[in-house]
């Protein structure tokens, strides 16, 4: 479906007209982005790691790329991620969130609520919020398809120092469960989208 969207990219996105007597197209205000896309098919079972290893090949020439799990919506930076990332020097850097708590907290004292506040985020809860800027050194770290990547090669690359958190302080929400898909919905919907830098 993603490679039918891209084969025939021009077409969804300008006005055209079709001449069904001759059998012909015309396209009209062609107004498409200058991308280069590449798709690849990883496999139905491979893990995280071993999907950005099969796309070596693709990237081994770059200075740096950018992966995402694409389970998340945000209003990152990307252009201030990317000179962070060459900043810092390290192999890898990963976008740290604080995620808003799905319940509000309560302080209580005895048996009486002192305070309440509604879904609060604290320091100590910095996530992993699936943007990265990486450089090519990153494929050695990983073995295989079953590799996930949020274990050994990003547990490695912080042991030897070679792993940067690039803060992100903005909009941040995942988008992993039916509550998260009607929440981002309703946000969307409501013209409240705060992801939406476009």
């Amino acid at each position: 479906m993603i490679k039918e969207y891209f084969s025939n990219y021009v077409l969804h996105n300008a006005d055209v007209t079709f001449d069904l007597k001759n059998r012909s197209m015309e396209i009209h205000h062609e107004d498409v982005e200058p991308w280069r896309v590449t798709l690849v098919d990883t496999g139905e079972y491979t893990q995280t790691g071993g999907r950005l290893a099969r796309i070596r090949a693709y990237l081994e020439d770059e200075e740096q790329f950018l992966m995402t799990y694409g389970d998340a919506v945000s209003d990152i930076d990307i252009t201030d991620l990317i000179e962070f990332h060459k900043i810092q020097g390290t192999a890898a850097t990963v976008t740290a969130v604080l995620p808003a708590s799905r319940f509000g907290a309560l302080e209580v004292k005895g048996s009486l609520v002192t305070s309440f506040r509604e879904k609060p985020a604290t320091a100590e809860a910095l996530i992993n919020g699936g943007f990265f800027a990486l450089s090519p050194i990153v494929f050695n770290y990983i073995e295989g398809d079953l590799t996930f990547w949020e274990h050994e090669p990003l547990e490695r690359l912080a042991k030897e120092g070679n792993l940067s958190a690039y803060r992100h302080t903005g909009f941040w929400h995942a988008m992993d469960t039916m509550r998260d898909r009607n929440t981002l919905e309703e946000m969307w919907n409501s013209g409240r989208s705060p992801w939406k830098t476009w």
